[in-house]
């Protein structure tokens, strides 16, 4: 039995067919089922057929339907996420995104901005149509930015920093340090060496007050 030669648009029709609506695919996931050159008019053409969603250079979804009138586009954070993954670098959510992370503001934010480890650069995500939706940005910080540990303390650090000392309230105090008791222990105290001196304090106070 002759054993069948698959398609570059086989393969890539293939490992779709595995994936959930909503993953988030890149170009380089697919390099390995034919030259780039294949591999850039196959994905073309999934996009044409609505078999793929472009949502900017490189950078694909599985189509997932909010209802009969258009597709549910990833959050920045996801897609963030997802890009730190693809370029192996680290990321921290910084201002707004920081507070909206965090329940902080209700408050979506308009200017999705990140530090990381990688280069500066701004990545504009498309919706079906083509337009742009949103943008994310990312900034590039020195090592020190990434010397915290913590899932939520390395977020409420930036959030704090956003807020600043003199505009907290006892609202926003009473939030941040209900967050922070959630923490691993062993990644807070190692978080609160590396925070800034005052932001350390206050979240070991609020944390005394707490307990």
């Amino acid at each position: 039995m002759v054993a069948r030669n698959f398609s570059v648009k086989d393969k890539i029709i293939n490992r779709i067919q595995q994936l959930l609506p909503g993953t988030i695919l890149f170009i380089q996931d697919f390099l390995g089922d034919g030259s780039s050159e294949a591999v850039r008019q196959q994905l073309t053409r999934l996009v044409k057929s609505g078999d793929l969603q472009r949502l900017s250079q490189g950078v694909y979804l599985i189509p997932k339907k909010l209802d009969q009138h258009g597709q549910l586009l990833p959050t920045a954070d996801e897609l963030a996420a997802a890009l730190a993954r693809r370029d192996k670098t680290r990321i921290i959510a910084t201002g707004e995104v920081a507070l909206w992370k965090l329940g902080l503001t209700t408050q979506v934010p308009l200017n999705h901005v990140y530090l990381t480890d990688g280069p500066s650069r701004v990545i504009k995500i498309e919706n079906a149509e083509g337009e742009t939706s949103y943008s994310i940005m990312f900034k590039h910080a020195s090592p020190k930015n990434f010397a915290l540990q913590g899932k939520i303390s390395s977020q409420v650090v930036q959030a704090l920093k956003t807020i600043g000392e003199r505009n907290l309230s006892e609202k926003l105090l009473d939030k941040i340090t209900a967050l922070i008791v959630r923490e691993d222990m062993a990644d807070l105290n190692h978080d609160l060496t590396v925070a800034p001196a005052w932001i350390s304090k206050l979240i070991r106070d609020s944390f005394k007050s707490y307990t």
